[in-house]
């Protein structure tokens, strides 16, 4: 590569809008064609490089190497050659052309977990060329058209782009970088995407199977049966078998009903056991809102064993680690104590010592305001629920909790307004 262009003052900026009005011009200032599109190649960690121009040369349509591009500024494109080959452009692995694939389409928004539309390109000249180093999202009113370049654009990097027509090493690690977003945040993103925009952002998080779960846990209702339904059994199976049972047991219910028997069959033995037995509750109940992993141990045992069982408890979500569970020898729940204020204790000491046997529970039965209210009553971070003989069948957790009491509050508010 002959860095021609290289030779400009470093730090020098165009705005791709700009130049697209640009004229191209031989080395004399002969007018050759019109600007159609800047290619630029994606690198990993990188800002993209220019690699050439997509130009116009009356009814044709030719490539021109960024070896053959002598300078750029905001007035013109000059070239180093007087002729333009107008061979088709065919694009290599890891390139971009900006206006075809980026101006005018949504990209993921990294800082603000949203989906922005773009609407200017920004390049910096350096000593390896010039590289694309922002990206304008405002748009402009009609009457300031042509002036993006005024407008503050952001890094590049803070943005991903979403490249439907590739299949590209490059572009595909640059979507990769989603899995820096949290599952809540891309599942919001689905949820407001196109229906591109949808396949291009299930299609990189089916790559990661255990995201893929956690994305699906936090997408609404509607939106995760829609999805499923568009999936074998199997498949479907596979994406449950990582979430969490009381999750499982609400999709399952969303399933047409025969299919449900079907994928309940696909399921590991052991998680199909603690779904069977939450679909026997109504799921505004907290035997419908429990879950089935927390954390219990004989009451004989000590602190040092209950913090060495939270250790090992990686596959639990965090919020059914908050409380420690002291079981009695017939299994009936002794008491609980935070896992704070196990912390804080000698860890010799046992469970029957430190446990707060006054603890608040639930039956299966309580409805939401019940679960929700004794919740906030007692400052608790979960709620155990308690068959009959007081043997333990699961938890509330806080974020459970409230995400049923807002869904409720919400649906009332709304009945209000009609």
């Amino acid at each position: 590569m002959t860095n021609n262009i290289a030779q400009q003052p470093r730090g020098t900026t165009l705005s791709l809008s700009a130049m697209l009005k640009d004229a191209i011009i031989d080395s004399d200032g002969k007018a050759l064609g019109k600007l159609n599109d800047v290619v630029v190649r994606l690198r990993h960690n990188q800002y993209p490089l220019f690699s050439g121009l997509v130009v116009d040369v009356g009814s044709a349509r030719g490539f021109v190497p960024e070896s053959d591009v002598l300078s750029m500024d905001a007035k013109s494109i000059r070239l180093s050659t007087g002729r333009i080959d107008l061979l088709p452009f065919e694009r290599r692995d890891g390139e971009v052309l900006l206006k075809q694939d980026i101006l005018g389409h949504r990209l993921i928004d990294i800082t603000r977990s949203a989906l922005v539309r773009a609407f200017d390109v920004r390049f910096t000249s350096s000593a390896a060329g010039w590289i694309a180093t922002a990206l304008d999202v405002h748009k402009h009113r009609w009457f300031q058209f042509g002036a993006h370049e005024h407008h503050p654009a952001r890094d590049w990097h803070t943005f991903l782009l979403l490249l439907g027509n590739q299949n590209s090493t490059e572009a595909n690690r640059e979507l990769s970088r989603i899995r820096r977003l949290k599952p809540a945040q891309i599942a919001d993103m689905i949820e407001s995407a196109s229906s591109q925009e949808e396949s291009l952002l299930l299609a990189q998080v089916h790559t990661d199977p255990e995201l893929e779960a956690d994305v699906f846990e936090e997408l609404d209702d509607d939106k995760k049966t829609k999805l499923l339904k568009m999936r074998s059994d199997k498949d479907i199976a596979d994406v449950l078998s990582r979430m969490r049972a009381d999750d499982v047991a609400d999709t399952v219910m969303d399933l047409p009903q025969g299919r449900r028997r079907k994928v309940l069959d696909l399921l590991p033995p052991s998680q199909n056991k603690k779904v069977l037995a939450l679909l026997g509750y109504h799921e505004a109940t907290a035997g419908g809102l429990m879950g089935t992993d927390y954390l219990a141990l004989p009451q004989e045992q000590s602190i040092a064993d209950a913090i060495e069982k939270v250790r090992a408890a990686t596959t639990h979500q965090p919020e059914a680690l908050t409380t420690i569970h002291a079981l009695r020898a017939d299994g009936a729940l002794a008491g609980t104590i935070s896992l704070v204020r196990a912390l804080q204790m000698n860890p010799k000491t046992l469970l029957r010592d430190a446990a707060d046997t006054q603890t608040v529970v639930a039956s299966p039965e309580d409805d939401i305001i019940t679960i929700t209210t004794r919740m906030a009553d007692f400052n608790l971070l979960s709620l155990p629920v308690l068959d009959p003989s007081g043997r333990m069948l699961g938890i509330v957790t806080v974020d459970d909790a409230l995400e049923a009491a807002i869904q409720r509050d919400w649906f009332q508010r709304k009945s209000t307004h009609l």
